[in-house]
């Protein structure tokens, strides 16, 4: 097993490797980049950014008057007017006078120690920006996480053993329903009911905590960030459980249905020994198969909403804002931190398998 781990370990450089290069191929590629969006700040052109490029600049495009307004080879758009020179600046400012291999091949090196550089737009360091978002997300991931297996899982179970009765056809509406319905649209609906939006204000709207947080007792804090977090939490549960419990009921009733279980039965054992004794299992390895990709789903992708919808300063509303001001050491930082996570998250699946059903050897298959 040790052996396994290591080839998949090893497996991670060349996965790490290939995303940033295709990803950094696709970003180089994509229009609106941080000198551009700098060029149309000088301008005075409208953008939803506001570059750190120093105020020297303004002088600068003052003083180069007209006499650059034609003639000027840019590649730039919106370059037109602006003294080639002040051009240069600007890509020295955001690193951009290097050929885009060198920048590459830099940013690699770099990342090897996890020096993600600083963000274009707000100087901070990515490291610190990505430690600072964090534990929203991860707060928000893990109570979101653990409440939708501890609903999930138990209710698939019943639906799987209660086959064909009332009991399944109505909670399966409902789970169809669930399902079916955006989660931002759970959230306005939540908003709306309880947050102050028409009829109650019973939950706060913004943030994971209230402004005077510090000043709280112990038990004051505790009661203050599970009032803020309750509506994000039953909004991302909503949109997640829908899929885990059909998972669940499937891969239970297609234990149930298997001659061993038969078997079991026709030995005498009693239904909850041949049900968690044997079948849950076998049937538990579907679930925790898809557990990694749920992990990041949750924590990274499925909250970007939920987080700008309920004003959480977290880390998917972090890579959606750098997305929209091509704020690249943001976008490859996050991208590799998400990555190295999922790809870690794999291995403990598979891990978990052997954990769960030691007649799973992934090493002798691979031989």
């Amino acid at each position: 097993m040790a052996a396994y781990i290591l080839r998949r370990l090893l497996l991670i450089i060349p996965t790490l490797l290939g995303i940033l290069t295709i990803n950094f191929l696709i970003v180089q590629a994509a229009p609106g980049g941080p000198v551009e969006q700098t060029i149309a700040n000088l301008q005075g052109l409208n953008t939803s950014s506001t570059s750190r490029f120093d105020g020297s600049a303004q002088s600068d495009l003052s003083s180069s008057g007209s006499s650059s307004a034609t003639g000027n080879s840019s590649t730039y758009r919106g370059a037109r007017g602006l003294d080639p020179q002040l051009v240069k600046q600007i890509e020295a400012q955001f690193g951009f006078d290097k050929p885009a291999h060198e920048r590459f091949f830099q940013m690699l090196k770099n990342y090897l120690v996890f020096d993600f550089g600083e963000s274009l737009f707000s100087g901070k360091k990515v490291t610190d920006l990505i430690i600072e978002k964090l534990p929203v997300s991860i707060s928000l991931g893990l109570w979101t996480t653990l409440i939708t297996y501890l609903v999930a899982v138990p209710l698939g179970i019943k639906k799987a053993v209660r086959d064909g009765t009332p009991f399944d056809v109505w909670t399966s509406s409902m789970i169809i329903v669930g399902y079916a319905i955006p989660n931002f649209l759970f959230a306005i609906l939540l908003i709306v009911l309880f947050a102050g939006g028409t009829y109650f204000s019973w939950f706060p709207l913004r943030g994971l905590t209230s402004p005077d947080f510090d000043q709280l007792s112990m038990w004051g804090q505790i009661k203050d960030y599970f009032w803020h977090i309750t509506l994000p939490v039953l909004v991302s549960v909503i949109g997640s459980f829908a899929t885990l419990s059909m998972l669940t009921k499937n891969s239970f009733l297609d234990e149930i249905n298997k001659q061993y279980v038969i078997t079991a039965r026709a030995k005498g054992l009693t239904e909850n020994q041949v049900l968690y004794g044997h079948v849950f299992r076998n049937a538990m390895l579907l679930i925790i198969a898809g557990m990694p990709a749920a992990l990041i789903g949750i924590f990274f992708t499925g909250s970007m909403l939920i987080e700008v919808i309920f004003s959480l300063d977290g880390i998917g509303l972090l890579g959606y804002e750098a997305v929209i001001k091509r704020d690249y050491p943001v976008i490859f930082g996050t991208l590799y931190i998400f990555t190295l996570i999922g790809l870690l998250l794999k291995l403990v699946s598979d891990l978990t398998y052997v954990a769960v059903d030691p007649r799973i050897d992934f090493e002798s298959r691979e031989n």
